[in-house]
């Protein structure tokens, strides 16, 4: 068991659970010896679920990425393809069995199709000459994967460029089919919120399943109190600006990948005394990063100023139970003692680790770059000269900074806009074409089909109204004992966990005419739960309420949701779901038409 997925009042191992034993069943219908063939971009979400001691069990001997040409040897009786439903892998799997059979005519093929099974990948196989080749095509519903014990992700990387730029909405069915997996393992959602075009979506697919299976409801009390389903367009500013948690600056500058993090190895070196440091590592430091770590689920969800004093504070914890070893006299206590250590040592590697990250952090946010470049993000959110062309985006553009470092800042001042005079949209679009290349006109009519950068089409910027408002900007955020969510980004309150904030008390009533600023409709559904349940609620217990991010959300934000579940007087718990953890690169990434010609 993960006991990190089971600390929260929604055991998520029982959803881990539920996709082991999937994977089990099909494994096991695959006789004998095996060998994997992974899709690579699964292999992250898969080490989520299940480890390589799992597979082995069931004789899983060999795994292989997926690459054309012939496949490494391996003596086994099957060859098992993992692989998301992509023509291009179809190609190259064929490439594959065709090498292979001209070897071993006796070897068994089989694919898993993960998330779904797909009629055009079979086609394709069938025209490459080896869909006859296969004794199971099967699908794997790999849904919702549990991340930590309030957090999930569905890790599709596409789904806010599906929705907002392609018109295609199969993340949100996908969205919708784990929606409905995680009622049939948790009880029907008695309340649905949703603001949103693709939350609007999301739920009348939820309504419609609902019905389909009307029959077959489970008769389970509801560990969910509501759903709350938010459209990531209804909110483009949040992921746009720098988070300033300790978790959403790793994420910001070393980037965070299926809980794992690769650091710079020379901060990490164990230097003997006397050693040369010819010998310093090569590879990058590759960390976990979850609550099952004491001091990371203490410190990843801090302002990062406050970090330093939290890993001061606990140098001296740990330096005084080390002491305690000089007063254990007795046998019993020296007994003690021992059996405390791996504990302790397991702790001070701990604070090595984050202490060599923090340091590294530290470079980066006490330099004079990244502070001007703040300085401009926060003027943009205040409303400070939004209206005409920033010297400071000029600047970075002159000295060829990174483009989307450009990019940010210009989406930035847009939104905070309501979009950019027709003359400086004009300015800014042309000046990155000249300076970066006229193969970026892709990537900006991108980012204008998704509303993050648009000219002003009305004179009415509505985002000062918003701002006021909803309260999303407080002077002097207290970033060592905060006591509003603002402190994320020292200042500015997220706007999608102030919706969800005031959906909990004192509704969304309450601000009717801000809703109605913001894009796409707004509603409410109530969900008919079996008959003979109802939840009884124990004096002073918090209600559950499950937040949906469609399109991505950032770790600051799932920051701010933890820290109004931690709140006295909230009465809230949260759980966070959402179709990809995301930040500003790599979101504006998956905009641009060419991506691979860009280096964050």
């Amino acid at each position: 068991m993960a006991a990190h997925l089971s600390y929260g009042r929604v055991n998520l191992n029982i959803l881990r659970e539920a996709a082991r034993k999937e994977l089990r069943e099909f494994l096991d219908k695959c006789s004998g010896s095996k060998a994997i063939v992974w899709d690579e971009y699964l292999t992250g979400p898969f080490g989520l679920i299940a480890q390589y001691s799992l597979l082995k069990e069931h004789e899983v001997e060999k795994m292989f990425t997926l690459k054309s040409g012939r496949l490494p040897s391996a003596d086994v009786k099957n060859i098992i393809f993992f692989v998301r439903p992509r023509l291009e892998l179809m190609d190259i799997i064929a490439e594959n069995v065709f090498s292979e059979d001209k070897l071993h005519s006796s070897r068994e093929f089989h694919i898993l199709f993960v998330p779904r099974r797909s009629m055009l990948c079979e086609q394709r196989l069938k025209e490459q000459g080896v869909l006859g080749s296969f004794i199971n095509i099967d699908e794997y519903i790999l849904d919702l994967i549990p991340y930590d014990g309030d957090l999930l992700s569905m890790e599709y990387e596409s789904a806010f460029r599906e929705c907002y730029l392609e018109n295609d909405q199969t993340s949100l069915y996908h969205t919708a089919k784990g929606l409905m997996t995680l009622q049939a393992l948790y009880g029907t959602i008695p309340q649905i919120y949703g603001k949103g075009e693709c939350a609007r979506h999301v739920a009348n697919m939820m309504l419609r399943m609902k019905r389909e299976f009307a029959g077959s409801q489970n008769q389970i009390l509801p560990v969910f109190d509501t759903l709350l389903l938010l459209d990531r367009n209804v909110d483009l500013l949040t992921p746009l600006a720098t988070q300033l948690t300790y978790e959403g600056l790793i994420d910001e500058i070393y980037g965070i990948n299926n809980g794992y993090v690769k650091l710079p190895p020379e901060k990490f070196a164990q230097k003997k005394q006397g050693e040369a440091s010819k010998d310093l590592p090569t590879e990058p430091k590759k960390l976990q990063l979850n609550s099952a770590e004491e001091l990371y689920a203490e410190i990843r969800d801090k302002n990062f100023n406050a970090v330093g004093a939290a890993l001061s504070k606990k140098a001296k914890i740990i330096s005084a139970a080390f002491e305690e070893r000089h007063n254990a006299k007795t046998v019993g206590e020296i007994k003690q003692f021992v059996s405390q250590l791996p504990h302790m040592q397991a702790a001070r590697s701990s604070l090595a680790n984050h202490t060599s990250i923090a340091e590294l952090i530290k470079d980066i946010t006490t330099s004079e770059a990244f502070f001007d470049n703040l300085t401009v993000e926060q003027e943009f959110m205040t409303g400070v000269d939004t209206d005409k062309v920033n010297t400071y985006i000029e600047d970075c553009i002159a000295q060829k900074d990174p483009l989307i470092k450009i990019l940010r800042l210009v989406c930035m001042q847009s939104v905070c806009n309501n979009g950019l005079k027709q003359k400086v949209f004009d300015y800014y679009k042309r000046e990155i074409l000249q300076t970066y290349g006229y193969e970026h006109i892709l990537t900006l009519n991108n980012l204008e089909k998704g509303g993050l950068l648009k000219p002003q089409t009305s004179s009415r910027n509505n985002y000062p109204t918003i701002r006021k408002t909803l309260k999303l900007w407080m002077e002097d955020a207290n970033e060592q004992n905060p006591n509003d969510i603002s402190y994320v980004y020292s200042g500015y309150a997220p706007l999608s966990i102030r919706l969800t904030q005031v959906l909990a008390r004192p509704g969304w009533r309450s601000i009717e005419e801000v809703l109605k600023m913001l894009p796409g409709p707004h509603f409410e559904e109530r969900q008919q739960l079996p008959a003979g349940l109802h939840k009884k609620r124990q004096q002073g217990e918090n209600r559950t309420t499950l937040v949906f991010f469609l399109g991505g959300v950032t770790y600051a934000e799932i920051a701010a949701l933890r820290f109004l579940s931690q709140m006295e007087d909230s009465g809230m718990e949260y759980i966070i779901a959402t179709t990809k953890l995301i930040n500003g690169t790599t979101w504006i990434k998956s905009l641009m038409d060419r991506p691979e010609c860009q280096t964050p």
